[in-house]
């Protein structure tokens, strides 16, 4: 039997989907066991919707005040303790993921891959590389344990049920070590949608002109409960702040509907929007790249466009 620890991400009090397509990813893998463990000051709301999901088989809960604001360097230390027992460790491929697992596979001496795409045995992985221009095989000795990050954007959640997993409190024997703490958060709150999680996205690129244009993507995205994000040259430019950045060097994202204005699709750019499942393309250069992997697209300028959909959307309402 492959038994899998899957760990939870969440913001304290809900579960992000990264989890339920960590879950799918874990599935794929033959007699496959799953155990998600939830890492928080208070667990018990995250660790029921844990239970919920279909193939999850047991949950477990690690409680500490430390835990409230969750740090990569004191969760490490304690999922290496749990982890001992799993064939496989998994974590998502978000900033969360990519703190935490690697840290954790030093401490288990273990190999790291980055970016499972495909599951193809419990020992035999695809993954990215080269901006997604080129798809790589790994594979690992069977005896080996894996600790590994999961592409979220190239699985679908894992469905939840009426089925409930057991929760299981459980203590690890790690010591926390001191030299990293939480000082405070800073973040932007704009009301709408994370851009990692949202189904609708509509971002911009250069062609905005100024970060004043982006207020008309701003008010569009309003009304139709959208994310919104930027390409990286207009995060460089400054007409977007950098966590709007989509892309290799942003956010992969994999929303149902992408909509992308004045952006002419840079390899790094179409890396992070690809697995979308519908991209609307608007750019008034018919020979922007992003025409060639837009499902729809429509040369013309972006601020005539814009207007005339949010009028029709308002009609529509």
């Amino acid at each position: 039997m492959n038994k899998i620890l899957i760990v939870a991400e969440h913001n304290g009090s809900q579960l992000n989907p990264s989890t339920a397509k960590c879950v799918t990813c874990a599935r794929g893998i033959p007699d496959a066991s799953i155990t998600v463990v939830v890492f928080a000051s208070d667990p018990i709301e995250v660790a029921k919707a844990a239970a919920t999901i279909t193939g999850v088989s047991q949950v477990l809960t690690v409680t500490h005040l430390a835990h409230a604001h969750p740090i990569a360097a004191l969760i490490a230390p304690q999922l290496a303790t749990l982890a001992k027992e799993f064939t496989h460790i998994f974590g998502p491929s978000t900033t969360f993921g990519k703190d935490l697992m690697p840290r954790t596979a030093a401490l288990l001496n273990a190999p790291q891959l980055s970016d499972i795409m495909l599951v193809e045995s419990a020992t035999r992985f695809k993954r990215p590389i080269y901006a997604g221009n080129a798809i790589t095989t790994v594979e690992v000795a069977a005896e080996i344990q894996l600790v590994a990050t999961v592409r979220t954007a190239s699985f679908e959640a894992a469905p939840s049920n009426h089925n409930s997993a057991p929760i299981e409190s459980v203590n690890s024997t790690a010591s926390l070590p001191s030299h990293t703490r939480f000082i405070g958060t800073s973040a932007a709150r704009n009301g709408r949608p994370d851009l990692q999680t949202a189904a609708r996205v509509i971002s911009g690129g250069r062609a905005l002109g100024s970060a004043e244009n982006f207020n008309i993507l701003y008010s569009l995205a309003d009304q139709l409960g959208a994310a919104i994000g930027a390409s990286r040259a207009a995060v460089d430019a400054g007409y977007a702040p950098s966590d709007m950045q989509v892309g290799q060097t942003g956010k992969i994202i994999s929303p149902e509907l992408y909509m992308a204005f004045g952006i002419s699709g840079a390899i790094q750019h179409l890396t992070g929007i690809k697995d979308a499942r519908t991209i609307v393309a608007i750019n008034k250069d018919a020979d922007a790249p992003i025409f060639e992997i837009a499902d729809f697209g429509l040369v013309g300028d972006l601020f005539q466009i814009i207007p005339e959909l949010k009028l029709l959307l308002k009609t529509a309402q």
